[in-house]
């Protein structure tokens, strides 16, 4: 007996997928988060044997305030330059679009590492060999890096998608 929307043969009604590629998939998936769960349980571990259990509240300050900044800052920065962008109309590109999501991102991504060693290096100068680098500035030049690169790559894409546009069709005579 079958069930409602499957054939006796193992394929769907509509003849989409056999039943062993469901199987199949199902094993991935479980698989895949059995080895999440080992490198949280052990991420977990590292954490615990290597910062001293005074430390783990400012761990878990720096951790919950990355998560507040990926939700206040970083989203929606990500989700209305993609508005804006979108707006422009035909005149930009969707690959234009997702080269300036990439490039907050990888800034963003950057900053978070970064800012903690900035927090540090005001806090205490008792040896300045710890940490010996403008890490402000630094970031600042990261920054203009990736800003640079993304206008070089969204110029490189606006104009080979123009020179697309202004050759005719193939199916034109």
């Amino acid at each position: 007996m079958s069930t409602p929307g499957t054939s006796t043969t193992g394929t769907s009604a509509a003849g989409a997928l056999p039943s062993t590629v469901d199987r199949r998939m199902r094993a991935v998936r479980t698989s895949l988060i059995l080895i999440g769960t080992a490198g949280l349980l052990f991420g977990l571990y590292v954490l615990f044997d290597t910062v001293r259990l005074t430390r783990l509240p400012g761990v878990a300050l720096w951790i919950g305030a990355a998560i507040v900044l990926h939700d206040a800052v970083l989203a929606p920065l990500v989700f209305f330059s993609g508005i804006l962008l979108r707006r422009a109309g035909r005149r930009v590109a969707g690959t234009i679009v997702l080269v300036v999501q990439g490039a907050i991102v990888v800034g963003s991504i950057m900053t978070l590492i970064v800012v903690p060693a900035i927090v540090a290096k005001s806090l205490s100068s008792n040896n300045p060999s710890i940490l010996p680098l403008d890490y402000g500035r630094n970031l600042a030049l990261f920054w203009v890096v990736v800003a640079l690169v993304a206008t070089v790559w969204s110029v490189v894409i606006y104009a080979r998608s123009r020179r697309a546009n202004q050759r005719p069709s193939s199916r034109q005579s």
